[in-house]
């Protein structure tokens, strides 16, 4: 029963999957470091569960998830699915939480970064993302400053970068929307990982932090193994005095997105709602 029931679910998940987005790809020409041929995503098949992994991605892009007629906020969030920056969990922390934002009348936009193992690569895919979406933003009828960013799990760990090191040149620019700022205008930071990696288990050296970085909504569990990562980022950015609002719960684990089953999927997206109506002022 639970093995068909999981087929089920795959089904469901390939479906939407194949339903037709317009896609953005990010760098026009050669991608900055990359020495692989421009590629469709790899689809992991190994894993015989309800979620869409890519094991490969060689053509950084966004895929554009649009609101409902006559719901738009004008305002919008760059997805960064998962995975330890090895795969990424597509449709669980992807397509699925662009659905959540389109129902709020967000424009959400799912990126594509690079992977496996290409960190840099990933925070230069976040960066260009951020500018081809702000230099584009009228086509989608989005305010320039009401343009966020958040991940899940490596997602959480390269949004946070994205969100502090906006101001490091990470690529030569391409076009004219390299002119524009690569800054979010707020960051979500749901389970993150890998903030944790100084000495002790302290903030990561790279984040440096300062006093432009955007807002920031963080929310954990208690039994996540990745959980000081929470923990970390929050107390570093409550004793910088930048604006944090952090939920903590007991239990949950890692991955959840917002499937049923658990209360932490449940819950963390009713915080995060009202946390950006509250920071977008759109109550």
């Amino acid at each position: 029963m639970k093995k068909s029931f999981a087929i089920l679910l795959m089904m469901c998940s390939l479906s939407a999957f194949s339903q037709k987005h317009e896609m953005i790809y990010l760098w026009p020409g050669k991608v900055p470091g990359e020495v692989k041929e421009k590629t469709a995503p790899s689809v992991d098949t190994s894993q015989k569960d309800a979620i869409i992994r890519f094991s490969e991605v060689t053509n950084p892009a966004l895929e554009v998830f649009l609101p409902k007629p006559g719901t738009n906020s004008q305002s919008a969030v760059i997805i960064c699915p998962g995975g330890g920056y090895q795969i990424l969990a597509y449709d669980l922390e992807g397509t699925e939480i662009a659905a959540w934002l389109n129902k709020m009348g967000f424009t959400a936009f799912v990126l594509q970064y690079r992977i496996p193992n290409k960190k840099e690569g990933a925070l230069q895919d976040a960066q260009r993302a951020m500018r081809v979406v702000r230099d584009n933003c009228k086509k989608w009828n989005i305010d320039p400053d009401r343009i966020g960013i958040m991940g899940f799990s490596a997602g959480g760990s390269l949004s946070a970068r994205a969100s502090i090191l906006f101001n490091k040149k990470t690529y030569s620019p391409v076009d004219k929307s390299d002119s524009l700022s690569c800054r979010p205008s707020f960051t979500m930071l749901i389970y993150p990982a890998y903030l944790d990696q100084g000495p002790n288990l302290s903030l990561t050296p790279e984040l440096e932090l300062n006093k432009n970085v955007p807002p920031i909504f963080v929310f954990q569990t208690s039994d996540d193994p990745y959980g000081n990562s929470a923990l970390v980022i929050a107390s570093a950015l409550r004793n910088a005095k930048l604006p944090v609002e952090m939920h903590l719960l007991p239990e949950g684990g890692h991955g959840y997105g917002v499937r049923p089953g658990k209360i932490a999927a449940k819950t963390w997206p009713l915080l995060a709602e009202h946390w950006l109506k509250r920071t977008l002022h759109l109550e």
